[in-house]
């Protein structure tokens, strides 16, 4: 069974093919690991707690609030 665009697909793959296989390997494809400065991962942890901490706590507080409704 042909999928529709199919033509289209395939040569959307050769030209990323051709486009990969035309790039010089070297320095520029390094990981972002490696990108990295020495306090960027402490500052994105920072970050994700400071974001995900507040919302948790707010669900617990919606959750608790409930309970205590559903008790007296």
């Amino acid at each position: 069974m042909r999928l529709p665009f199919h033509g289209r697909y395939e040569r959307f793959r050769e030209l990323e093919r051709e486009k990969r296989e035309a790039m010089p390997l070297g320095r520029d494809e390094t990981p972002p690991i490696d990108v990295m400065e020495k306090g960027d991962m402490a500052a994105m942890l920072i970050a994700a707690l400071i974001t995900i901490v507040p919302v948790c706590l707010l669900v617990l507080a919606v959750l608790a609030l409930a309970g205590y409704f559903f008790i007296v």
